[in-house]
């Protein structure tokens, strides 16, 4: 039996729901490599926590991932929280994301969504979160 994302919630009140990406194609190839086991981290402008934002994410906290269209995709658990200025984010890390060739690609292709999303600075800080699958909704 498939769970609706009201079912989800009820099961774990501390949750938050959130998309990956900016639009439904990324959203799609980030949640398949989540679903593969290839990306383990993610990262988002610290700015988009608190004061009327998202919660910032807290190791052993539960979170549901959303397809597009709101239907609930996946179950990651974070293990690991930490903040770091754009410029600052390692080649390591940036393989956990999964979907980036190396640095470069990585640097290009958030440099471009911050700045569809609110803004790019170099020394920006970031959220950096790595996170493990818990349960697949598929």
């Amino acid at each position: 039996m498939t769970k609706t994302l009201q079912q989800i919630v009820d099961a774990n009140p501390e949750a938050e729901t959130f998309r990956f990406g900016d639009n439904p194609t990324v959203c799609a190839e980030i949640i398949a490599l989540v679903r593969a086991g290839k990306k383990t981290a993610t990262c988002e402008a610290a700015s988009a926590y608190g004061a009327g934002g998202d919660a910032y994410p807290e190791v052993g906290r539960r979170d549901i991932a959303l397809n597009w269209d709101g239907t609930p995709a996946v179950m990651v658990e974070t293990v690991e929280v930490a903040t770091r200025r754009f410029n600052e984010v390692d080649a390591e890390f940036v393989a956990a994301q999964g979907e980036f060739r190396d640095l470069d690609h990585w640097r290009a292709a958030y440099e471009a969504y911050f700045h569809r999303t609110g803004g790019f600075k170099p020394d920006m800080k970031l959220m950096c979160e790595r996170f493990t699958l818990i349960e697949d909704y598929a």
